[in-house]
């Protein structure tokens, strides 16, 4: 599956950055229950692994859950074995997308210059993470637009239900959203302003 099947009517990714597997039971099921995103556990330490690999066997559609804070190869092996669908990277790392697409997982790498957007591109990523949105903005996203008008962004780091439609409507493909989301009473509002699109 890729990004674009994978994203499409779906502008949320919820990151469960720490979160217990029961919690994280609890928010992945509302974020899929809504039909309005996918699931991202960031995979630091043994503790996130039984987590992604808890709601990987939960997830209505396998591809709804992958695996975040992906850096090396190494990873990349462990994400495929917790059940993993995709992987997610704070920055561009080429050794990692190889790992990933070999491994037949999209890979969604971080970037926040022109130079790692390019280089994302010519390494077949068509979907990029924009990190960190909140300290790029979303006029960062409107001026990529122009000499790279076929990248895809997910807007990442300091989004929430307050900024969501500004992030949207200067370019991002989707969110990514992770204390807005795991913070008590935070998921309801931004499922409720993305509902709204």
């Amino acid at each position: 599956m890729t990004f674009d099947e994978l994203l499409h009517a779906r502008p949320l990714v919820a990151i469960l950055r720490g979160v217990p597997v029961a919690r994280a039971l609890e928010l992945a099921r509302a974020v899929w229950d809504s039909g309005l995103g996918v699931v991202e556990v960031p995979i630091q330490n043994a503790e996130a692994l039984d987590c992604l690999r808890a709601l990987a066997d939960t997830a209505p559609a396998p591809a709804l859950v992958g695996a975040g804070t992906v850096r090396s190869a190494e990873h990349v092996a462990q994400a495929v074995a917790a059940g993993a669908r995709f992987t997610v990277a704070p920055g561009l790392d080429l050794d990692v997308v190889r790992a990933s697409h070999d491994a037949g997982l999209p890979h969604l790498p971080g970037v926040a210059t022109a130079s790692e957007v390019h280089h994302a591109l010519n390494a077949g990523c068509g979907w990029l993470k924009a990190f960190p949105a909140g300290s790029l903005g979303p006029g960062w996203l409107r001026e990529m637009r122009g000499p790279f008008p076929e990248a895809r962004f997910v807007a990442t780091g300091g989004v929430g239900a307050h900024n969501a439609r500004e992030y949207l409507a200067a370019g991002a493909g989707a969110l990514g959203v992770g204390g807005a989301v795991t913070r008590e009473g935070g998921l309801a509002p931004l499922l409720e302003v993305l509902s709204t699109l």
